[in-house]
């Protein structure tokens, strides 16, 4: 089984300098923003919106402190059962693991958005610009997942496979991998090909469409992976994923339909600061 024999040959730890030591699942943090943050850029150069790159920096610092944040606060509360009660100063240590998708991003979305209001910059067409990027953290994301050995999925006896360390010495779905395809790769291309087109589609289409598309991968995935031990299953099959996601698919939709009606352009500065 090729991918258990890639899986045996990685550490978790990328390198260390003396007592630091870099994890792979920070750093996938760190490229994801990076990433996203230059498809932002680039995009707007492509729309023609005449951001400037200071403002796109601050809306960058700002979806990062969100997505940080949001992802922490949602694990603790959804996916806690009550272990953060009885110790809530393990709420701070980011070290030892715990983040929502979820929750980061209604972060992301919280933090940009102040960010944009504070500078006049178009809300609805940085949240459009920011999903296109999205996928690439998410792809980094859940790579740096299978590296860990976390979040695997169900046994399997299919030729790929792979055995984790905590995975009870059975051969798993590489889950983590099956959600980087489709919530990374396959997204990105998606909203990447429509971003593409100029003048660009209405305001709205891009976090529908991202929306929706993760919405629907997340939930199919599910069924594959195994829930967090302190939850299990919810009802029946569902899982506390599939929870979170199916309104997301819904939300996704209904905003395709609105930006479809509207049909507003997107925008760079709002207000005394338009182009």
């Amino acid at each position: 089984m090729f991918l258990n024999d890639i899986y045996q040959a990685l550490d978790p730890v990328a390198f260390s300098i003396g007592p630091v030591v870099v994890r792979w699942y920070a750093l996938a943090y760190l490229a994801g923003f990076v990433c996203a943050g230059v498809v932002l850029w680039r995009t707007q150069r492509r729309w023609g919106l005449g951001l400037s790159l200071d403002d796109v920096l601050s809306v960058m610092i700002g979806i990062v402190f969100g997505i940080i944040i949001g992802a922490r606060l949602f694990y603790v509360l959804f996916y806690g059962a009550g272990y953060y009660l009885e110790n809530p100063l393990e709420i701070f240590m980011l070290n030892h693991g715990g983040m929502s998708f979820h929750g980061g991003l209604v972060g992301a979305v919280v933090g940009g958005s102040l960010v944009c209001w504070r500078l006049g910059i178009s809300i609805p067409t940085v949240c459009d610009m920011g999903v296109i990027g999205a996928p690439i953290g998410l792809f980094f994301g859940r790579c740096a997942n299978f590296v860990n050995g976390e979040l695997w999925g169900k046994e399997t006896d299919l030729p790929w496979g792979v055995m984790f360390e905590t995975g009870g010495g059975v051969y798993r779905h590489p889950s983590q991998l099956y959600e980087a395809v489709l919530e990374g790769i396959v997204i990105f291309a998606v909203l990447y090909a429509l971003s593409r087109r100029v003048p660009p589609r209405p305001q709205g289409t891009f976090t529908g469409a991202f929306l929706a598309l993760y919405g629907i991968f997340r939930f199919l995935v599910e069924f594959v992976r195994v829930p967090d031990a302190q939850l299990g299953y919810l009802f029946g099959p569902i899982t506390m994923g599939q929870l979170l996601s199916f309104p997301l698919v819904v939300a996704g939709v209904v905003l395709l339909a609105l930006a479809h009606r509207a049909n507003r352009p997107q925008a760079g500065y709002v207000g005394d600061r338009s182009s």
